[in-house]
């Protein structure tokens, strides 16, 4: 059962157009700015802001991307040949929501969580995609998101409303509070074939279909699916 606040700042709410990124001739929303008055919240996410790989991002599953800036200085040790002004301020990890105080070891699958006028739920945690490669011109920066558990999360938004910078983020109701972010994420990439916390997995009913998908799809098959064409940018 995790601890850890339940009422915190919302710091910054971000969004952000598709543009090209680097040179791998792919759009990406990844770089949000902090907006300067309320903003509009519905099924799909932010009034304005956009996701390039409809596939892959956005959606009402992933409708809002919250970041913890928590982990800023840590990256900025982890990486100290990044850009300065990339991990200055929040937006780097292309979120919508930035808040100090709540971690991945904070947050639970399922939790309602009040901001401004809008209800959330916490859906799932952050996959890492090769995007991230080349917004911090690391090669292996996906990879060291995954494995460092700094993934970020999720919210579906189960009542539409307006939200803006300065609002609070409460909870509102936990209701799978054995299981915070950070043992899922340590399920699948680290004890990756826990069979008994699979099968834990596969029934909770607040996770989005995908994850629990992935849970049984393991449990059937007992192996690890590949993660390198979502880690690594085409070309390697």
């Amino acid at each position: 059962m995790t601890g850890g606040a339940t009422d915190v700042a919302i710091d910054a709410v971000l969004a952000g157009p598709s543009a090209p990124l680097g040179t791998t001739g792919s759009l990406s929303a990844i770089a949000k700015a902090p907006l300067d008055g309320p903003v509009a919240v519905g099924p799909n996410g932010l009034e304005g802001d956009e996701q390039a790989d409809r596939r892959h991002h956005g959606g009402p599953e992933k409708a809002v991307h919250h970041y913890a800036f928590d982990h800023y200085a840590g990256w900025r040790q982890d990486l100290p040949d990044a850009e300065p002004a990339l991990l200055a301020r929040p937006g780097a990890f292309g979120e919508n929501l930035s808040t100090a105080g709540l971690t991945e070891t904070d947050i639970c699958v399922g939790d309602l969580w009040r901001a401004g006028s809008v209800l959330l739920q916490v859906s799932q945690a952050r996959q890492p995609c090769w995007k991230l490669n080349h917004r911090f011109g690391a090669a292996d920066m996906a990879r060291r998101v995954q494995t460092s558990g700094r993934t970020g999360w999720y919210y579906r938004v189960v009542e539409p409303g307006v939200i803006a910078a300065g609002d609070r983020l409460r909870l509102i109701d936990r209701p799978h509070p054995a299981w915070p972010l950070a043992r899922l994420l340590r399920t699948f990439y680290v004890d990756r074939l826990d069979r008994a916390a699979l099968a834990g997995i596969a029934e909770l009913d607040a996770l989005s279909p995908s994850w629990r998908a992935l849970a049984r799809r393991r449990l059937d098959r007992g192996v690890v699916e590949d993660w390198m064409a979502r880690l690594e940018s085409p070309g390697g």
